[in-house]
């Protein structure tokens, strides 16, 4: 077993940096602090070169913007910008202004072409051009090619390096090929195949290529690629499909079936991750905002559905106030309001949540929705049954009368009922007329559960008391 003071060392073969909490430990960091106020170029690159581009990415993100900067700066050359794609927008666009233009271009043509895209597509139209123009020809025609495809399609996220022969070539030409070509990918998988025109017809993987005799022809051992990815298609159904079929790689083509690059899996599991964060962020109506934003930004973002759910509560005021005389005569009503209101929306959000993600992932569609509508209709009624008896009980006991215990458990029931309704139907509804239904369902479930509620609760008691 190895002493306390001895070094835990991370899969890259240098120091971990992360605590048992997950945060990057406050020695390490110390370290780094220190070196960068020291101006200790050589210190700081032993310090941070055993770090793997995600661990880098985690380390900018901790320090204070000034010092992100002047990491980057000592590090000169030997900084991994493929660690920008690991930050947040904010924090990238920060460190890539303070930089030269020329050291930038240099830095993305040692970079994956999925990389260079990542970081150049938040930067200025003007900004762009211009590092651009200082990346080779090649190389530049194959990024402005990515950057044209729309955001969060999978022509912005394919790797434009791929290795492709022509399906008359044998087996041993194309293992020439792969060892003496140094203008390969660094990691690929799979060998496309394509005729004269980049049309794909094939594909090879590699371990069956190295199980072939020399003299085996490529056409007679490809298989056909059922599973190309069209550049526009969005990178979310892009993503569906490497889940679906369990893919490594996939050939991306453009509307002509040409083969204009590859999408791998490291790349997918980043739209997934990046998919699901978005759901809950936008299931709390914050759109996608990120910790690094401004508190200009974060205002910004929060303010539109802050905006409407007020517009929602007047609403539901003004179903309370109809009742106002009601309430005066009897104030109980005035303290249970809130528990048939709240179970409401709980019940509201639990169905409207599993619909959402159910609609993200194409779960849910015209086939299963009824039953899936039967389904969360029953939960409401048992759920609303069992509460209504537990408050219908606390009620009578609570205000020694049973009427307004029988009163509140007949609420608590149209009010689960119409919260699971609610919940599957918004979120359907709003993805059938083109909107998101992440971002907007909240507001509009929440409005029907307390107006339901409270009307449910405050009119059967109006006429049950003859108030």
């Amino acid at each position: 077993m190895a002493g306390a003071d001895q070094p835990n060392y991370s899969e890259t073969g240098g120091p971990a940096i992360y605590a048992e909490d997950g945060s990057i430990r406050a020695d390490y960091l110390d370290q780094v602090t220190a070196a960068i106020a020291a101006g200790n170029a050589e210190t700081l690159g032993e310090v941070t070169a055993p770090l793997h581009e995600s661990e880098m990415g985690d380390l900018l993100a901790t320090l204070e913007p000034a010092e992100r900067q002047e990491l980057v700066a000592l590090l000169g050359e030997s900084f991994d910008y493929s660690a920008l794609t690991e930050v947040d927008e904010a924090i990238r666009l920060e460190i890539i202004t303070v930089l030269p233009n020329e050291q930038i271009a240099l830095a993305l043509q040692e970079l994956e072409s999925d990389d260079a895209v990542y970081i150049l597509e938040d930067m200025d139209e003007s900004e762009q051009a211009d590092i651009l123009a200082r990346i080779p020809f090649t190389e530049r025609i194959r990024l402005r090619r990515s950057l044209d495809y729309p955001e969060e399609s999978a022509g912005r996220r394919m790797q434009a390096d791929f290795v492709a022969v022509p399906p008359y070539w044998n087996v041993g030409q194309t293992i020439d090929y792969l060892r003496d070509n140094a203008d390969l990918p660094e990691r690929f998988s799979q060998i496309f195949v394509i005729d004269p025109t980049f049309r794909l017809v094939g594909a090879v993987d590699l371990d069956r290529i190295l199980r072939e005799q020399r003299d085996g022809r490529i056409e007679e051992i490809m298989r056909e690629t059922r599973h190309a990815v069209p550049a526009e298609m969005d990178q979310e159904e892009a993503a569906q499909i490497f889940e679906r079929y369990d893919l490594l790689s996939a050939a991306v083509v453009d509307e002509n079936e040409r083969l204009v690059g590859v999408l791998t899996i490291d790349d997918v599991v980043d739209v997934i991750n990046e998919e699901a964060q978005e759901d809950i962020l936008r299931l709390g109506g914050v759109g996608d905002e990120e910790l690094s934003d401004s508190v200009v930004e974060t205002t910004k973002s929060r303010f539109t559905w802050l905006l409407v759910n007020l517009g929602t509560a007047v609403l539901a005021s003004v179903v309370i106030g109809l009742f106002d005389a009601t309430i005066q005569q009897m104030v109980a009503l005035a303290v249970l309001m809130p528990i048939v209101a709240s179970m409401g929306g709980n019940a509201g959000t639990q169905t409207m949540t599993v619909t959402v993600r159910a609609l993200a992932t194409k779960d849910l569609d015209i086939y299963n929705a009824g039953r899936i509508i039967r389904r969360e209709l029953m939960v409401g009624v048992l759920n609303g049954a069992l509460f209504a008896l537990l408050i219908g009980v606390v009620a009578t006991v609570w205000f020694s009368t049973i009427g307004l215990g029988f009163v509140i458990a007949i609420a608590m029931i149209i009010n689960m009922v119409s919260a699971a309704l609610a919940g599957i139907f918004v979120p359907l509804i709003l993805d059938r007329l083109g909107v998101d239904p992440a971002i907007a369902s909240s507001v509009f479930v929440t409005t029907v559960t307390d107006v339901v509620g409270f009307f449910a609760f405050l009119g059967l008691a109006a006429l049950w008391f003859g108030i």
